[in-house]
């Protein structure tokens, strides 16, 4: 099994997911790989951790994810495995509920998301993002 950490999905991976049916609400788990300095694009902010970059994205995406009836369900730094083996564990996991794709969608496209993405784009080395549905929506 191969995992390939990214910042923005490839256009074909964006579209695909959000051009597939939508089937309801569904959680994001949002597994995470920090940068050790932050990265702002205009160079401001060099002294923060790439973690600290991050924890600005996460105080506001709240507000967004409420704004389009979503909500922030957890977070914390993973610490270790007990099973399995990768080569390098993340950071942290991040897990936020979406009543749809298109309420996903939105969220992105709000002004006060496009306002924080910076934070983002400057604390994150990469993440894996994972889509699942309870397994009673399964069946």
């Amino acid at each position: 099994m191969n995992y390939t950490n990214a910042v923005f999905p490839p256009p074909e991976q964006a579209a695909a997911f959000f051009g597939a049916t939508d089937d309801g609400p569904f959680v994001m788990i949002n597994l995470l790989k920090f940068k050790d300095r932050a990265e702002y694009a205009d160079g401001s902010d060099a002294e923060l951790s790439g973690r600290e970059a991050y924890a600005r994205y996460g105080a506001g995406v709240r507000a967004c994810l409420e704004a389009v009836g979503g909500k922030a369900l957890y977070a914390g730094a993973i610490t270790e495995a007990m099973i399995g083996e990768v080569e390098e564990l993340w950071d942290m996991v991040a897990l936020a509920q979406y009543p749809s794709r298109a309420a996903m969608m939105a969220m992105i496209q709000l002004p006060d998301y496009q306002a924080i993405e910076k934070h983002r784009i400057a604390g994150l080395a990469g993440q894996l993002n994972l889509r699942i549905k309870p397994l009673s929506a399964q069946d």
